[in-house]
């Protein structure tokens, strides 16, 4: 009889770890892959005759953790951000941590001057214009005379 109640145990354990890991009930789980998975921020790009104004919606950071490169026409922007923190008592000790982050690139075209980007990041929002260069004035058609 002990046994069977060895056994019982025995096979209620596994099922217990079997039905929560096997069945994607939290791994498969909506709310895990968003909370654990590095997201993009959504991106608003406007064009007019004299730039492009590019949104990023990326709450959470500070003007700090971002960096924005150009090199060869392809903008890249991303940011990082670190928080850790430590709580200590005579009964237990608690640590956090959090970490997200981001990387998005654009092929910028020739028109861009990508000199005189500006970027300000006001209420979770980067904000970005990048202006166009002055168009090549077209010179007038000169005459040459062969001698």
């Amino acid at each position: 009889m002990s046994l069977i109640k060895s056994n019982q145990k025995e096979e209620l354990f596994p099922s217990l770890l079997s039905d929560f890991f096997d069945n994607n009930r939290f791994f498969g789980n909506p709310w895990f892959e968003r909370e654990f998975t590095n997201s993009l921020p959504a991106v608003n790009i406007k064009e007019d005759a004299k730039q492009f104004d590019i949104e990023f919606a990326a709450p959470g950071f500070n003007k700090n953790d971002f960096k924005i490169n150009v090199e060869n026409n392809v903008m890249t922007v991303s940011a990082e951000k670190k928080n850790e923190t430590n709580e200590e008592n005579k009964r237990f000790t608690r640590k956090e941590f959090n970490y997200s982050s981001f990387s998005r690139s654009f092929t910028l075209p020739q028109s861009v001057n990508s000199d005189k980007i500006d970027a300000k990041y006001t209420d979770g929002v980067l904000h970005l214009q990048v202006p166009k260069k002055e168009p090549l004035k077209e010179s007038p058609t000169k005459e040459i005379k062969v001698q």
